[in-house]
Order: structure tokens, then C-alpha cells, then sequence
């Protein structure tokens, strides 16, 4: 299981190798809050395809995802769908559902 930092260093460098494009017209901000030993809660404020992940809470974000830290890990290693992951209750989801539609065509 990897650490925080580490979690959040993979999906800046996720962020980075993806197609902008997918995002194009997208002003959010997503919250994470993940459980778990290596858990914690951070933010990604995307602006017409331009992520940036910011560590702690944000005031008012348009969503929020919460799951364990493992799970996450595994999602952006491909090991976890995030669709099945949302089925099997591991994933839930508190806010604008279609954002998350979008979160995961850039995320894989």
C-alpha cells in the first residue's frame, strides 16, 4: 500500500500523461477523502483541462469521492474499475454524479 505522498504523486503524474482534451469545458473542484492507514483528504481543481491536486479540504467542492486509500491506489494503477468499484459499494460518490463520469474518462 503506498503512502499519502505517494498516492497523491501518482495521480499528479496521471493528471499529467492524460488527454486534456477529455476534460475540455470542465470547471470543478473534486474532493477525496480517503480511508484507511494511508488515507487522508485532498482536492483537484480542474479548469477546462488543467488539473491541480491540492492536499486538504476545499471549502465548497462540487464533489465529493470517498473511498479507502487501497482501493484508490488500485484505481490508478488499473487494477480497479472505478464504475465497478461505485457497484460494489466501494466507491461513493456525494455530489454532481456527472462530473464523475468525467473524472473517470480522464483517469482510465
Amino acid at each position: 500500500m503506498a503512502e499519502f505522498k505517494t498516492l497523491l504523486d501518482n495521480l499528479n503524474k496521471k493528471i499529467e500523461a492524460a488527454d486534456a482534451s477529455k476534460m475540455k469545458g470542465v470547471s470543478a473542484v473534486y474532493q477525496f477523502d480517503l480511508s484507511g492507514d494511508n488515507g487522508g483528504v485532498f482536492h483537484a481543481v480542474v479548469d477546462d483541462g488543467k488539473a491541480t491536486v491540492v492536499e486538504g479540504a476545499h471549502d465548497s467542492p462540487n464533489i465529493t469521492i470517498s473511498m479507502a486509500a487501497d482501493d484508490f491506489d488500485a484505481m490508478l494503477d488499473g487494477k480497479l474499475n472505478a464504475t465497478s468499484a461505485f457497484m460494489a459499494g466501494k466507491l461513493k460518490v456525494k455530489g454532481d454524479m456527472s462530473l464523475a463520469m468525467k473524472l473517470q474518462s480522464l483517469l482510465g
